[in-house]
């Protein structure tokens, strides 16, 4: 008989947050795999839970997607935990979930903290259509391009040391959009500061946040006589690349496509081909200590 796999979201960082059913689930299961052994048996501690422990990470997850679903297979219950949040949300477990619904096997997932959701929320930005990017590009280019996405609330984990170059950026593509950078969610530093991209960029241009962050941004809107959007920019990009066209003719093209305007398409192209163009600088970012429902 086929056991099964639970899908078990832990806090962010209060650890009060935990629900009864993932402790239930924890008690229950025959092995628990995580992301940080020694992360997860704090929790476990907490709250007196004895469990069988095996890592599951990165680096061992296509390995180890493939045991677990033997394991399952001969009738085991099998736990999935991060080191935080929800698992497979920038998080390990996407392969074995993908491999458990393969095999026919059952995968129940339980509700619970989510960084994301709780940035979201608090951001008091619109929630009605939103969409989650996980940690956000290094390389300029691909960061404005994501930046200046139409239509949806952006939500994003950023390094904090990073968040100063991301809000200048955001700041330069459209100074009045409201931004909301959440600090340490749920835990005894919390902080959620609101204001203009340009607001932000200068409070935060010398002293960077400490602590994991999450970064919230207001829909951005086409400027009246704008782009008319990232899709926009693309076209005008693949036919200048593809068929050799001129830039600033192509742009006129695709403008009166789009309905954009053709000047700043022209000079959105050329801001973004020097972008890529930069040599990428080498960073090291820090390892996130956070998990699926919280900046790594």
């Amino acid at each position: 008989m086929s056991g099964r796999l639970v899908i078990c979201p832990t806090p962010i960082g209060n650890l009060e947050d935990v629900t009864l059913r993932v402790l239930a689930a924890l008690r229950e299961a025959d092995v628990l795999a995580c992301e940080d052994t020694r992360r997860t048996r704090k929790l476990l501690a907490r709250y007196g839970v004895g469990a069988r422990l095996v890592s599951y990470h990165e680096h061992n997850e296509h390995r180890r997607a493939a045991e677990l679903v033997q394991r399952i297979q001969s009738g085991e219950t099998v736990a999935l935990v991060s080191d935080s949040g929800m698992p497979l949300v920038s998080d390990p477990g996407f392969e074995l979930v993908r491999a458990c619904v393969a095999s026919g096997l059952a995968v129940e997932v339980l509700p619970g903290p989510s960084a994301p959701v709780a940035a979201l929320v608090a951001s008091a930005l619109p929630s009605d259509s939103w969409r989650f990017v996980g940690f956000l590009p290094r390389r300029r280019g691909e960061l404005r391009r994501t930046l200046s996405e139409l239509g949806a609330t952006l939500v994003a984990f950023e390094s904090a040391r990073r968040v100063p170059a991301t809000l200048a950026l955001a700041a330069e593509i459209d100074p009045e959009r409201e931004v909301a950078v959440c600090r340490e969610l749920t835990k005894a530093h919390e902080e959620i500061v609101r204001g203009s991209a340009a607001k932000l960029a200068a409070r935060y241009a010398t002293s960077p946040p400490r602590g994991e962050v999450v970064l919230v941004l207001a829909p951005r809107e086409a400027p009246e006589g704008g782009t008319g959007g990232p899709r926009a920019l693309e076209a005008l990009a693949r036919l200048v690349e593809d068929a050799g066209a001129r830039p600033r003719a192509a742009a006129s093209v695709v403008a009166e496509l789009t309905g954009g305007g053709a000047n700043a398409l022209y000079r959105e192209y050329l801001a973004a081909r020097d972008d890529a163009s930069e040599p990428e600088r080498e960073e090291r970012q820090t390892p996130p200590t956070g998990g699926v429902g919280g900046p790594r």
